[in-house]
């Protein structure tokens, strides 16, 4: 009687793949909370420095409309006769190419 030999496949590795329950790792659960955290905190920086550039813009349009409001009364006063002391009226009467703002590069 020849032996027969007892072959085995893959089939027959037994795994515990199947058998984790995914409550039990808690390690996961934290990792996820930690990755939410940093996701917040990126957003909150993120959050203050477009408050702050929005703040800075909203002061530049009111520092706008006094700028132009100065100018419109000062031209009023020259259409009315009256001299005028605002300074930036009198650089526009003079030359009024002349920027008042404003920075030139050169490259």
């Amino acid at each position: 009687m020849a032996l027969q030999k007892n072959t085995r496949g893959i089939q027959d590795i037994h795994t515990l793949s199947g058998k984790v329950n995914q409550v039990n790792q808690s390690y996961r659960a934290y990792m996820k909370i930690s990755s939410l955290e940093m996701e917040k905190a990126r957003l909150g920086k993120e959050r203050e420095k477009a408050l702050y550039r929005v703040k800075n813009i909203e002061k530049r349009f009111s520092e706008i409309e006094n700028e132009k409001t100065s100018i419109l009364e000062g031209i009023n006063d020259i259409n009315n006769g009256n001299k005028s002391n605002n300074v930036e009226v009198d650089m526009l009467k003079s030359n009024p190419r002349t920027r008042r703002a404003g920075i030139k590069i050169r490259y």
